[in-house]
């Protein structure tokens, strides 16, 4: 790749010289992700002592269209093998080599690259029987897991590029997320993102972001054309303008910094009241949370969430169970008492029966001084998210910097397809409306917030 028609920023030229088993590039848009990573890839080819290795896409058009004929594609950077160049591609097949392949002719011998589609399952089984060098999928977040599972473990290396998207597909909780950045750039990505990263890292496997800046053939007018022509709040600002992961079709609360308090700014408050709010999960095959937040409500009506927990049960060799949570409920409430106040009462999620009953068949044992109630629904949850906007907008609505899984949950809870609000990324959330429903008329201006929202009062 002539470097005066893409020039490298020192990021990309680190990632070419970066040796690793797995990587995975994650970022903007117009960041020059799959630009960088086909050269990438084919030097890896040309030096692994295996003949044959793998392209990966939607199908066979969309990997024609992004990595061999695009420009800066397989075919412009290493040319066409009928013109002297090193590139021979066969989309229907050729040979004793029946399924869409390159012939890649280096000075290590003739490589078979297959084109895969992971959209095609009766297609992509067919090369399973056999062990590769390496493995480039392209937009990895849409890859078929089942196609993954069994490719990653049949090739020596593994480059992949992804668009963000659901924090919650498996793609990122059991592969991408088990990737690190190196240690040069270990702080240089939203650190939202960097949050996520939170499995175990598995063996050298590298996690990279990219983004505007890292291409340096973007011009300023160029990348203030694209920021400007994707309108702020939506789905496609949040994905591809600041490359953090989310779905649906817009982002439901736009967190402002001035909401956001630190400990010693949360402590010169004075509070009149507290409560917990409990919201359960025992799934062992989601990421659904058993969440515990505490809130303080000021004496000027001001509602801040203080402290947070969560729990989850997936991949658990022990998985709780309600006699697990309401001791935890307990001990979270001990430590909220010390550091903020005494909150009496726990607001436990109503549609768990069970953990309410373990939690009073747990306080008439040990006769403690707190109460455990089934949490206030009437309120819609439309009426709620109404209300959380309305008090963040003028400033009643406040977030200790320490709950940082409310945050997280924050930058990623959407609207669905629908324009109703998504049944996930909302347990941190869910749990702390538990807590300050039973006390709304006290948050904010609630006598002009009655008057608007009709639903607001359902609950009274």
């Amino acid at each position: 790749m002539a470097n005066e028609r893409f020039p490298l920023s020192e990021k990309y030229l680190d990632f070419m010289a970066y040796d690793a088993s797995a990587e995975f590039l994650e970022g903007t848009t117009f960041a020059g992700k799959t630009t960088v990573a086909i050269p990438k890839f084919m030097f890896k080819v040309a030096e692994s002592p295996k003949k044959l290795h793998i392209i990966s896409g939607l199908d066979l058009g969309t990997i024609e269209k992004n990595i061999i004929n695009k420009d800066y594609g397989l075919i412009d950077i290493f040319g066409d093998f009928k013109d002297g160049g090193l590139i021979e591609y066969n989309a229907s097949g050729k040979g004793i080599h029946s399924l869409p392949h390159i012939l890649f002719h280096t000075s290590n011998g003739v490589k078979v690259i297959y084109i895969v589609g992971y959209d095609n399952k009766a297609r992509w089984k067919k090369v399973l029987g056999g062990q590769y060098g390496c493995i480039f999928i392209d937009e990895f977040n849409i890859a078929d897991m089942d196609f993954v599972r069994e490719i990653f473990m049949r090739c020596d290396y593994r480059l992949c590029t992804l668009n963000p998207d659901d924090p919650n597909l498996e793609c990122y909780t059991q592969f991408v997320n088990k990737a690190r950045p190196i240690e040069k750039y270990k702080n240089d990505a939203p650190s939202e993102l960097l949050k996520m990263l939170n499995q175990p890292q598995t063996d050298d496997w590298t996690w990279w972001y990219f983004d505007f800046d890292d291409n340096l053939s973007l011009t300023e007018e160029k990348k203030k054309s694209i920021i400007e022509s994707v309108p702020k709040g939506t789905k496609l600002y949040k994905n591809k303008i600041l490359g953090l992961r989310g779905k649906a079709t817009g982002v439901i609360f736009d967190i402002k910094k001035e909401i956001i308090i630190n400990r010693l700014q949360a402590k010169q408050l004075k509070f009149q009241l507290f409560s917990v709010g409990c919201d359960t999960s025992y799934s062992r095959k989601t990421h659904d949370k058993l969440t515990l937040e505490g809130v303080g409500i000021t004496n000027d009506n001001k509602c801040v969430l203080l402290k947070e927990r969560g729990f989850n049960n997936k991949n658990r060799d022990n998985p709780f169970a309600p006699s697990d949570a309401v001791k935890w409920i307990l001990q979270f409430m001990e430590e909220f008492k010390d550091e903020w106040g005494f909150a009496r009462t726990a607001f436990i999620d109503s549609a768990d029966s069970g953990t309410i009953m373990e939690a009073r068949k747990m306080k008439n044992k040990i006769h403690c001084i707190y109460n455990f109630e089934p949490s206030w629904k009437k309120t819609k949850n439309i009426t709620r998210i109404q209300l959380e906007q309305s008090w963040q907008s003028t400033l009643d609505f406040l977030i200790l910097d320490e709950c940082t899984d409310y945050l997280q949950e924050s930058d990623v809870y959407s609207w669905d397809e629908n324009n109703q609000p998504e049944d996930k990324n909302d347990h941190h959330r869910q749990g702390c409306q538990y807590a300050w429903l039973p006390y709304k008329k006290k948050i904010g201006n609630w006598e002009t917030i009655k008057q608007i929202i009709k639903d607001a009062d359902k609950d009274e």
